[in-house]
């Protein structure tokens, strides 16, 4: 596996990194269990508070350096880029302010005696991370872990390692010890050696179901706690009391936000027969006038994707969606274009037979369905293998509430495009994965609840 980061832009190499050695991989568990026991010994909340306050600091200085990285590696345009370093430094002030809260031990009511419940770091993790959202990714999963005491490997993508070791780096000019976020450049055996060894207490991982298949299957024959957040295949389902110019605002940047590269984006347009042409015409109207260009120029509105193979996956799968009978409202054109830019395309008329009817496709592409009730759109909305995010439009929140409640996914969000904040639980169901990150549930996910009893006599 070659690590490189390669502007889709350019399409030119920037940089390629050696892969980790075997020896740099046990010096890395070594000194991380190390830091595990030192934490565990001295207890040093206050300090990594600190610490984690100042790496929100480091953040927000260097956002446009730490932005400008990410969009030369994986395409992101640059406001978006700038917005995803903010977002980490608001995961920073958050947990730093929480801390004490989320871990603070619970007084369990028995009358049989005192009970209480301690939170305690379980030891080393593994985080095998995504390229979507190189700093947010990253910063999800470590920043609750090193409040708690749980010191981290990260295997990142492969083709966004500049992206990771800026976090790694980051982290490290903020004062954290060695060993408190070790970004490697690990081979598949690698990360399943590193899962298996006896330091190592858990695994964590974003990606697709394969990654998350392999990675889990490795972690139950060791006996390890893992989470996982997986693909998606998200439905926007808009209800006959929905505010129409709300969704002309949302549904357009729900699919194109980071080029429709996100787990959470919105990719089924669910919609009633008698708004479904005016639906189509609208995202018509919208997809037609992005402005593809370089990332970096702030006129732009639609960055390439990530990489040559992920546009080539993407054609793949709108070409497999055709040949089985969908049609292409809008787009599907080539670009004529240096980079791996794709043309945003609609398509309409995807049977349940249709090959990508169940398939999450991470790009530009909307997938728009027409239902006879809300009560079909409810149907086809759980008619996936994914339960990750989903959109509901309606002027009557109540409404929209008990249509959310029947919708078999881990999060809903009502007249709003999805959204990551630092307080809101982020996680899905079915082949979305399991756990959750973020929130006082993400730091909960990775600790030890300590049972301490004294019976009464």
């Amino acid at each position: 596996m070659a690590y490189q980061s390669i502007n889709p832009f350019t399409n030119q190499v920037e940089k390629t990194f050696e892969n980790t050695t075997d020896e740099e991989l046990e010096q890395t568990l070594t000194t991380a269990h190390q830091l595990y026991l030192d934490w565990r010994k001295y207890n040093d909340l206050e300090e990594r508070k600190r610490q984690i306050l100042k790496l929100g600091q480091i953040l927000r200085e260097r956002r446009v350096e730490y932005a400008t990285v990410m969009s030369k590696e994986m395409g992101k345009l640059i406001s978006e880029a700038e917005g995803e370093v903010d977002l980490c430094a608001s995961f920073c002030d958050y947990y730093a302010a929480h801390a004490d809260e989320f871990l603070q031990p619970k007084i369990i009511a028995t009358t049989s005696g005192l009970a209480k419940v301690l939170k305690q770091s379980l030891g080393i993790l593994v985080a095998v991370e995504p390229w979507n959202f190189p700093f947010y990714q990253i910063a999800r999963v470590f920043i609750p872990n090193f409040i708690v005491g749980n010191p981290m490997i990260l295997k990142d993508a492969s083709n966004c390692p500049a992206s990771a070791q800026a976090f790694a780096d980051a982290v490290k000019e903020a004062g954290a010890p060695a060993g408190s976020l070790t970004n490697l450049f690990l081979s598949y055996d690698q990360v399943n050696k590193a899962i298996a060894d006896k330091r190592v207490a858990g695994v964590c991982l974003t990606g697709s179901e394969r990654g998350g298949a392999t990675v889990a299957k490795e972690a139950g024959a060791n006996l390890k706690k893992s989470t996982l957040e997986l693909g998606g295949n998200d439905a926007f389902i808009i209800l006959d009391d929905a505010d129409w110019d709300l969704v002309e605002k949302v549904a357009p940047a729900a699919r194109l936000y980071n080029a429709g590269q996100v787990c959470t984006s919105s990719k089924r347009f669910i919609v009633l027969e008698k708004d479904y042409d005016r639906f189509l015409k609208m995202m018509k109207d919208a997809f037609s006038k992005v402005k593809m260009g370089d990332p970096l120029d702030p006129l732009t509105t639609l960055a390439p994707l990530s990489s040559k193979k992920a546009k080539e996956k993407l054609q793949k799968q709108v070409d497999t969606a055709v040949e089985n009978g969908a049609k292409v409202y809008y787009g599907n054109k080539p670009v004529d274009m240096e980079g791996q830019f794709f043309m945003p395309t609609i398509l309409t008329d995807i049977t349940p037979d249709n090959p990508i009817f169940d398939t999450e496709m991470f790009g530009p592409v909307a997938s728009v369905y027409k239902v006879s009730s809300e009560e079909k759109a409810i149907e086809l909305a759980n008619n996936s293998s994914y339960g990750l995010g989903n959109t509901i439009f309606s002027n009557d929140s109540e409404h929209a509430e008990r249509v959310a409640a029947k919708i078999e996914t881990g999060m809903s969000w009502i007249n709003a495009g999805w959204a990551s904040l630092p307080e809101l639980p982020f996680g899905g169901v079915k082949n979305s994965g399991y756990g959750r990150e973020l929130s006082s549930y993400g730091i909960d996910e990775f600790t030890n609840k300590h049972l301490i009893y004294e019976a009464r006599q």
